[in-house]
Parts: C-alpha cells; sequence; structure tokens
C-alpha cells in the first residue's frame, strides 16, 4: 500500500469546507468524503478480508462506502477527522501486518475492472491501482467544486 496516495487525497482536501467535502456536483455521483472513505474500506475488503483476516473497520463503514453505494447523507468534521484517523490508522497496520507476513491465503477474487486477483500479491497491487484512480476522481471533483 502506498502512504502517497492518501496523503494526495489529504492534501488536496485540506482547503475545503466540510459542505465542500459533502457536496456532490452535477454530473458526478459521489463526493470527496466518499471517495476518501471508499478507498480506505475498499482496502480492507481486497486486502483483509479476502485474505480471510479480520478487518479494521466497522461493518457500518462497509456499507457506507462499499462498491456500488453512494452518499447516502452528509457527514460532519468529527466523522472526517475520524476517517482521517482511520486512513493513517489501517496503513499503519496494513506494513506491521505485512511484515509480520499475515497474508499467506487469498479467496480469488475478480474485480469489476476486469482484473482476477489470486493471492495477496495481486490484491495490493489492486488496491494501489484503485486508491490511485479514486485520487483521480478526487482532483476532477474539486475542480468544479
Amino acid at each position: 500500500m502506498n502512504a502517497a496516495t492518501r496523503a494526495n487525497m489529504l492534501r488536496l482536501m485540506s482547503d475545503l469546507t466540510i459542505e465542500q467535502l459533502n457536496e456532490i456536483p452535477k454530473g458526478f455521483n459521489n463526493n470527496m468524503i466518499w471517495n476518501f472513505a471508499h478507498v480506505i474500506i475498499t482496502q480492507q475488503l481486497l486486502v483483509y478480508k479476502m485474505a480471510g483476516l479480520p478487518m479494521h473497520i466497522h461493518n457500518e463503514q462497509v456499507e457506507l462506502f462499499r462498491k456500488g453505494s453512494k452518499p447516502e447523507r452528509m457527514f460532519d468534521a468529527a466523522y472526517f477527522e475520524e476517517l482521517k484517523a482511520l486512513a493513517d490508522s489501517t496503513y499503519q497496520q496494513f506494513k506491521t501486518d505485512k511484515k509480520a507476513g499475515l497474508f499467506k491465503e487469498y479467496k480469488t477474487y475478480a474485480t469489476s475492472y476486469g482484473v482476477t486477483l489470486n493471492n495477496p500479491e495481486d490484491a495490493i497491487a489492486f488496491n494501489n491501482m484503485h486508491e490511485a484512480m479514486h485520487l483521480g476522481y478526487m482532483i476532477a471533483l474539486k475542480k468544479v467544486l
């Protein structure tokens, strides 16, 4: 997992108000907060759950931000701060778990992107691409806010 992408997301959002972070511009299906939370949730699903390991997120977060979901409500500044902390803690936990060699098994998963993930290394590589793709979405969102 690459910390630079999440850091770039945080930098991109740093000068936006909570209202702007929640805004869904015309022509878009989601907002800045959803994209940010979505990458955290997806990393946990792809890298941990599919490896048979416990995730470090709540089930409610999975339902709110998983693939196919859309922003259903406004999130306040306190929730955004929780997401920022979660982005860091899940990254730090991943580094620890990777170093400890916890990622051994993997349930094969065919992504909607057309890529089949066969092992933890595939999942980690795909996750990096997925996070970078959502950073691109966030850059586009910011241009129209």
